[in-house]
């Protein structure tokens, strides 16, 4: 928001913006309250996630930069749809929704960044509803890898910048954490991927690749 709004807009940004600080585990959006403004993430991480029947399914992980409670803005809508939970310490910046809303009336350069935000996150949400009803659970593993790999990088050892539970992984590819664990010791013994604790690295891009093209 800072980077595509007018630079005459900041100020009025500086008096709006409310920091904080979202301990490890502590619910920021909770689905179905009312929505009251967005959260930009400074620093840190955030698994966006809703009620799938009875079940957990996470949409996306957000990191530095990225945009939550942004799917409440709606004509229709006056709850927010989806939940969001501190994987760590993380710092945000809220925005109240009727000064965001100003916000995008009066940046028009703003204002389309964020049209076309919306429509990668909606491409990106029908692809990963198409692999839930086509791909196996090990394609969609090896999908989920892959991506969290382009989103977060590799640290100093090559482990993907993120730790992960089983659990997790089993609600970000909706499967369940039986299946997530058999199948994450057939990637091992495959040799695609290597486990250390919650930390995933990847051994085989090659043959991730392959699977998730199936």
């Amino acid at each position: 928001m800072c980077q595509l709004t007018l630079k005459e807009w900041h100020p009025a940004i500086e008096s709006h913006k409310r920091n904080f600080i979202a301990k490890k585990g502590e619910v920021i959006i909770k689905e179905g309250d009312p929505v009251s403004g967005v959260y930009f993430v400074t620093s840190g991480n955030v698994k966006v996630h809703k009620q799938w029947g009875d079940k957990e399914l996470i949409l996306r992980f957000a990191n530095d930069g990225a945009i939550i409670g942004h799917r409440g803005i709606s004509s229709s809508i006056s709850t927010y749809p989806i939940s969001a939970t501190a994987l760590e310490t993380t710092k945000l910046c809220f925005v109240d929704i009727d000064f965001f809303k100003t916000t995008i009336k009066v940046n028009q350069e703003f204002a389309y960044g964020l049209l076309m935000f919306y429509a990668d996150e909606l491409h990106a949400s029908e692809k990963k509803m198409r692999n839930l009803a086509l791909m196996s659970v090990k394609g969609r593993l090896a999908v989920a890898i892959l991506g969290l790999r382009d989103q977060f990088g590799l640290d100093a050892e090559g482990f993907l910048n993120l730790a992960l539970s089983r659990q997790d992984l089993a609600a970000f590819t909706g499967a369940t954490y039986e299946t997530v664990f058999r199948t994450m010791n057939e990637l091992l013994a495959e040799k695609l991927i290597i486990v250390k604790g919650k930390q995933i690295g990847i051994l085989n891009e090659v043959g991730l690749t392959d699977l998730s093209s199936k």
